[in-house]
């Protein structure tokens, strides 16, 4: 499925939305002004790429999905450490903690994987 059904504005929205969070917040997040974000918001302008990959790291997601594309979301390991890392800012202590344990279980596990791969014929 490729959500193609929503525009990026309502895809905008719609993250908002879920996340509790205001125009105006992300807006200043990404050092635009709140009437910029709203033309955003309404699809009444595009953002420039720069931008939009602001915007989507102010809602936790990427560029691609604000575009309605899907990908894969099996990330390695190194690559959810890397996309943490770039959202650090906008968590609470108590999300980057949850975040630090799912992530050790995740290492564990993939240790594990590859100690018992060490040991087939």
């Amino acid at each position: 499925m490729t959500g193609h059904t929503l525009t990026l504005g309502k895809r905008i929205r719609k993250l908002m939305t879920e996340q509790g969070r205001t125009q105006k917040q992300i807006a200043e997040l990404v050092d635009i002004t709140e009437a910029t974000m709203s033309r955003y918001v309404n699809d009444e302008r595009m953002p420039s790429a720069d931008i939009l990959a602001d915007i989507a790291t102010a809602l936790h997601t990427n560029s691609d999905a604000l575009l309605g594309r899907t990908r894969d979301t099996n990330l390695s390991l190194p690559e959810a450490v890397t996309l943490v890392a770039r959202n650090a800012s906008y968590l609470t202590n108590e999300q980057k903690r949850a975040v630090i344990t799912a992530l050790l279980g995740i290492e564990h596990q993939q240790a594990e994987q590859e100690e018992g791969s060490k040991h087939e014929p």
